[in-house]
């Protein structure tokens, strides 16, 4: 394998005259050497990265950076400008100019070398060194951690191997490596234990102060941090190097996790368990978010890591002195309509879950990228229907016909917009379970599988089944060895020929026909329903709803109404069914809203706020109003939520009452069938909610901040605290 960097990619009398300029005069060193393909599509791609976001660094440092498909290897080259170019920084222009050039596909240990590089960007010596380079061949060896010769040569005995690809600091200055070395730091790393960390030396004591309790307890305060960028090339090891250095600076122990392009590794619980502060430093969103919740929180853009750390390490021990925390369980709640505030790649399980688990996850994945779909395509057609009647859907194509002045007109509009929206609920189901699975590489694939289960009538069912194979497809072809010189068109090219052609086999031919029956035979039998057994279900579907207010079970309750209704015409049973659902969901922050106001003594400061939230977000069919309540009392909340919603739930299947929006709320009640008596059974479950929250709290002592209450209902010897914000979805 060739060198990262040699002479041939080191211009040092650079003079370009802007950035797109000098990213052309190095891109075409690189397509001299066969590593870029394609100069153009490079340069697009480099450009389509800096418009993410400015690659100046403060110290006169430019690092345009990309990962192309036109990249044949992981390839740098370095450029020396007199006058300086504009690359964003804040103090001005660079005179180093870095283009880092990563295949699409590039391996972890490429990677790893180029992130070992950004790190020693921040340090002077190394830059110093740089800008004192006599020639070419100098700053190459430089940059590749070689000891220039003294000529301006690479010392003899020096040659490329394999084995130096594997090696972190096969890109390090010699000099700037030993200075850079942290000493018990972890980046990315959860090998560290709870007592690694930087060890202070005589005069580098912890800095003691009324804001340093930990100090004052005998160690030094500790901060975990993540840093992340787009490209996870640069900016994230960059972020990375500069707060472990403002940490040594300061006498703080900083422990970094690197989510980068060549993977991540989650640092050990003990470690963040451990930590006083924790500093989140990305532009893209961290993953597992949730395992730091509970402790005081900087959360910034990557650049300010690079170019402010010790403000951000100043700011965490800040907040850790005054107290303030993030809200546990805040990152990772779900929404009662399938949302979820965690992203696939967030939640793609931790170590050693079981096969169950992860099952789960995959499967919500998809849920949660559909229900936004089903949201909007569901209400358009409600509203379609409501202007213009349940005829609508026979109306022409507005394409074909369409007058301004006519409500008609605009009925069929909308209806036929949510119609499209709607043809896209398979499909998206299929190819986010393949994303939960595989990442991006499983999102063709899955959208192929989608839409082959739509045009078999193989419906939802088909389109679980198709997800769970393209994940699982790609996770194979993913798996096998592949030669390096196939590495950078697997992701663009192999992946998704090979896997959709095996998905749209087995769709098509063993497995799509098969499921196309059992979609029918389940359909079939809901239009079926009638008396006690709908009454049944309905009882079901509310305990479902009201079990975990948001989470799995709820989305699983909430998925299968919604696929119902998720046809032009959908059977009266379906939409009974998504009255119910919807019902049951609306009970449990109604109820606690009222139990705040009508006994609102067994509740403490904080809970009779978030009960006044609970009115609105209950109304609008959004059940995490309730979240804060069982979180804090589940023994008590939870069961008598799920009393009043399985009462709920059975009660509008009994009134037949029927529902074409999948969300709402109370806002959507003139599309309701049986308006009246919908209202009524939701009623009935906030009561019998309310009565038993009541009886059981009264059961036990007054929760801790509630005493008795002065006029208004407030608390005249308590100070005001904040409020805990429910989550919406």
């Amino acid at each position: 394998m060739s060198e990262m960097i040699t002479a041939d990619l080191v211009d040092l009398d650079l003079s370009a005259d802007s950035k797109e300029a000098a990213a052309r005069a190095l891109a075409e060193r690189m397509v001299a050497l066969g590593r870029v393909t394609d100069l153009d599509g490079f340069l697009a791609d480099v450009a389509a990265r800096e418009a993410q976001m400015p690659t100046g660094l403060d110290g006169g440092i430019g690092i345009p950076h990309c990962r192309s498909e036109h990249v044949t290897e992981p390839t740098l080259a370095f450029g020396r400008s007199a006058a300086g170019i504009d690359f964003g920084a804040a103090d001005g222009p660079a005179d180093l100019i870095f283009l880092i050039a990563a295949p699409a596909g590039a391996d972890d240990a490429h990677l790893t070398i180029l992130s070992s590089l950004a790190r020693q960007l921040m340090n002077a010596e190394f830059t110093d060194a740089l800008r004192a380079a006599a020639d070419a061949n100098a700053a190459a060896a430089l940059i590749r951690g070689e000891e220039p010769d003294g000529t301006g040569g690479v010392p003899e005995g020096i040659e490329d191997s394999e084995d130096s690809v594997d090696s972190v600091d096969s890109v390090a200055v010699p000099a700037a490596a030993s200075a850079g070395a942290a000493t018990g730091i972890a980046t990315g790393s959860s090998d560290v234990g709870p007592e690694e960390g930087p060890q202070n030396g005589p005069e580098e004591g912890p800095r003691n102060g009324p804001d340093d309790g930990p100090a004052e307890r005998g160690r030094p305060f500790r901060v975990v941090a993540v840093t992340s960028c787009p490209t996870g090339i640069a900016h994230t090891y960059m972020a990375a190097e500069s707060l472990e250095k403002a940490g040594r600076e300061a006498g703080v122990e900083v422990v970094v996790e690197t989510q980068g392009s060549a993977g991540f590794t989650r640092l050990d619980p003990a470690v963040i368990e451990a930590a006083d502060g924790v500093i989140f430093a990305h532009d893209v969103p961290v993953r597992d978010k949730d395992r730091f919740a509970g402790k005081p929180t900087v959360d910034t853009g990557v650049k300010a890591a690079i170019n402010r750390p010790g403000e951000l390490i100043d700011e965490v021990r800040g907040k850790a002195a005054r107290g303030e925390v993030t809200a546990a369980g805040a990152a990772g709640a779900a929404g009662a309509d399938g949302s979820s505030g965690t992203t696939p790649v967030e939640r793609g399980g931790k170590p050693g879950e079981g096969y169950g688990t992860k099952l789960r996850v995959w499967l919500m994945s998809g849920v949660s990228y559909m229900v936004p779909f089903v949201a909007a395509g569901g209400l358009l057609i409600a509203l379609g229907f409501a202007i213009g009647g349940y005829e609508i859907n026979k109306a022409p194509s507005v394409m074909d016909h369409f007058v301004w002045s006519q409500a008609d007109s605009w009925a069929a509009l909308l209806f036929q917009v949510g119609g499209v929206a709607f043809a896209f609920l398979v499909p998206v189901l299929a190819g986010y379970i393949a994303y939960g699975m595989a990442d991006r590489p499983g999102l063709v694939p899955g959208f192929v599988g989608g839409s082959i289960a739509l045009t078999v009538n193989a419906g939802f069912l088909g389109g679980l089944a198709a997800g769970l194979i393209s994940g699982a497809v790609v996770m194979a072809i993913q798996r096998v060895r592949i030669p390096a010189a196939l590495r950078g068109i697997m992701p663009v090219v192999v992946i998704p020929l090979i896997s959709s052609a095996v998905v749209g086999f087995l769709m098509f031919v063993v497995i799509g026909k098969p499921i196309a029956s059992a979609q029918k035979a389940m359909t079939d039998w809901l239009s079926g329903l009638s008396g006690a057994n709908a009454v049944l279900l309905g009882a079901l579907l509310g305990l479902m709803m009201c079990f975990d207010l948001g989470g799995p079970v709820n989305k699983v309750a909430y998925a299968f109404a919604t696929a119902g209704i998720a046809v032009a015409d959908p059977s009266d049973s379906a939409m009974k069914i998504m009255a119910a659902v919807m019902a049951a969901g609306m009970v449990p922050p109604l109820a606690m809203a009222l139990a705040t106001t009508v006994r609102g003594k067994l509740f403490n400061a904080a809970e009779r706020e978030n009960g006044k939230a609970a009115w609105v977000l209950g109304a609008s069919f959004i059940s995490e109003g309730a979240i804060p309540f069982a979180a804090a009392d589940p023994l008590r909340v939870i069961p008598s939520s799920m009393v009043g919603g399985a009462l709920t739930g059975a009660l509008s299947m009994a009134f037949g009452a029927t529902l074409r929006a999948p969300h709402g709320g109370i806002f959507v009640v003139p599309l309701i069938g049986n308006p009246l008596l919908y209202l009524v059974a939701i009623a009935a479950g906030v009561c019998v909610t309310t009565a038993l929250v009541i009886v059981l709290k009264g059961l036990r002592k007054p929760a801790p901040g509630a005493v008795s209450q002065g006029p208004g209902g407030t608390d005249p010897s308590a100070p005001s605290p904040e409020a805990k914000q429910p989550v919406a979805a």
